[in-house]
């Protein structure tokens, strides 16, 4: 029963990213002898199995709405420190509760990652998607459309960001009132309508933001296409904002 309680303390202190030495220390302070790196890794070795479990696990039921978002992780290869991509796969199923269904690690800018790991979401079940949405990294998009027959929504926080970088920091925010008032239009139709009047309205000065509205439009505006209840949680990528800043906190 101790070794399995000791067992329990270890694993929760390196899940909750607890150093090897301070998970000494607290060894000590419990009462008991201090414990090796070894030692915790053997005792960790029981995590690996459940997170494998966790990652593999068969998908069932129909999901309509996919969220897919990177953050960035450095980590040590070869003896070299280096940035990969850590990609989180979230949906919400037909009854409307949410699951994280996969998580994978790989370089930033490889489109094979992306399109292998979507394509072990369908692989374990992941169907009935309508609707996927994502930055417009490039890779990533790309799989999108391979592996999914589904609308691509473009995250709207990152496209506003995309845009008015093509802005003079003195305008910026001129520029981002214009285009958020867009995003107020009750509907589709006035929705684009708005959207194609603010793209003009910045042409003159600013042509190189009105170029990004005129190719992103269908993107941006893809969730105004189901319905009015959903549209809050499906423009963007914010469902994921959390969770993206406990991986990096943790790691």
């Amino acid at each position: 029963l101790a070794e399995q309680a000791l067992a329990a303390v270890v694993q929760e202190a390196w899940i909750n990213g607890v150093s090897t030495r301070k998970v000494d220390e607290l060894v000590q302070a419990m009462g008991m002898t201090g414990i090796s790196k070894s030692q915790v890794s053997e005792l960790c070795k029981g995590i690996d199995e459940r997170v494998e479990s966790f990652l593999n696990r068969p998908i069932e039921g129909e999901w309509p709405y996919l969220w897919l978002d990177a953050t960035y992780l450095k980590v040590r290869k070869g003896g070299r420190v280096v940035s990969v991509a850590a990609i989180v796969a979230c949906a919400v199923n037909q009854d409307g509760r949410r699951e994280i269904l996969g998580l994978g690690i790989g370089e930033s800018e490889a489109k094979e990652f992306w399109i292998d790991f979507l394509r072990g979401l369908r692989q374990r079940g992941l169907c009935g998607v309508k609707l996927v949405i994502s930055d417009a990294h490039e890779g990533l998009k790309a799989a999108i459309a391979q592996v999914f027959s589904a609308t691509w929504q473009r995250c709207r926080v990152h496209f506003m960001r995309n845009v008015l970088v093509c802005v003079p920091k003195s305008h910026q925010a001129l520029a981002g009132t214009l285009i958020r008032q867009v995003f107020l239009q009750p509907d589709a139709d006035s929705a684009h309508e708005s959207w194609r009047q603010v793209a003009d309205k910045l042409r003159p000065k600013f042509g190189k933001a009105a170029g990004v509205m005129d190719e992103a439009e269908h993107d941006v505006l893809a969730h105004l296409d189901f319905p009015a209840a959903h549209r809050v949680k499906i423009h963007s990528t914010n469902t994921l904002e959390r969770l993206n800043k406990e991986i990096k906190r943790r790691a």
